[in-house]
């Protein structure tokens, strides 16, 4: 298995942030069926999109901004390795950076960190609110699957454009603030960004389900929604939200079997290099 071109160690204690692929959509209701691929071709076109070789080196088409950070690729796991592996990564006071595999995984992982963390503010980009409460244990429940792990006031969703009545009603009953992509058209990505800002905690965590960005941007996923984010937003987020330092970050549902030449794991992975290096840049 190749490792994402933005590792650059393979020793597990030395580094910092540690990518690890989920490749596992058991708990997915999607009509579009090929996430469990996504960690590999990530990997995959990070390698062939975002380095370069010249002379027999290796160079890397780095983001702008920001510096190196020690990066360990992990490898896959599977779901029922999430717990133990978590583990072992809050224990090593590491960053994880997981890449999956259907959103359903991302209950697992805050589940599993916040047994060192405590509760954590949760910026949530995706289309849909995922707080489904009438059933559980599955992609759409996950925002309702985390409750008593999250801190409700000082959390965000980003991009929500298709929210069922029931996920509604649960919004406005635990007073969940949510910006639309028409709240960032109207007040602007900055003034949104520093409302955001404002409002985290001091342990955030990232949940970046790739279909929050407009389809136009990001045909590969499981779920595409019109009306989406574009993608300098929602990348400027982000970055903002990492210089302040996060305790993880997962990218979840890019469907490889329904991307446009690979456009959206690509994506994908420039979008994970742009958080590696602004992460704690402050």
């Amino acid at each position: 298995m190749e490792k994402i071109c933005w590792a650059n160690t393979d020793d597990f204690e030395e580094s910092e942030f540690v990518i690890i692929g989920i490749p596992d959509e058991s708990q997915s209701h999607a009509l579009r069926k090929g996430t469990e691929d996504a960690p590999n071709k990530i990997r995959q076109i990070s390698n062939i999109r975002d380095s370069f070789e010249r002379n027999g080196k290796i160079s890397l088409g780095r983001p702008f901004e920001g510096s190196e950070k020690k990066v360990h690729d992990f490898g896959n796991i599977k779901r029922e390795q999430i717990e133990n592996i978590y583990d072992k990564i809050s224990a090593s006071s590491k960053i994880p950076i997981s890449i999956g595999g259907d959103h359903s995984i991302t209950r697992q992982i805050i589940n599993a960190i916040t047994k060192k963390h405590e509760k954590i503010s949760l910026v949530y980009f995706d289309a849909h609110p995922d707080f489904v409460s009438s059933t559980n244990n599955y992609y759409g429940s996950v925002v309702n699957d985390v409750l008593s792990n999250i801190e409700i006031a000082t959390s965000v969703q980003i991009g929500i454009r298709t929210p069922e009545q029931e996920e509604l009603n649960n919004i406005k009953k635990f007073n969940l603030e949510v910006i639309t992509p028409f709240d960032i058209q109207e007040q602007g990505i900055k003034k949104v960004a520093n409302s955001i800002l404002s409002k985290l905690g001091d342990k955030v965590y990232i949940s970046f389900d790739m279909d929050c960005i407009d389809p136009a941007y990001a045909p590969g996923v499981s779920v595409p929604v019109p009306i989406g984010l574009n993608i300098i937003d929602a990348v400027y987020l982000l970055k903002e939200i990492a210089k302040k330092g996060i305790v993880g970050m997962d990218v979840m549902e890019v469907c490889p079997s329904f991307d446009v030449k690979d456009r959206t794991s690509h994506l994908a992975s420039r979008i994970i290099s742009e958080v590696l290096y602004s992460s704690g840049e402050t």
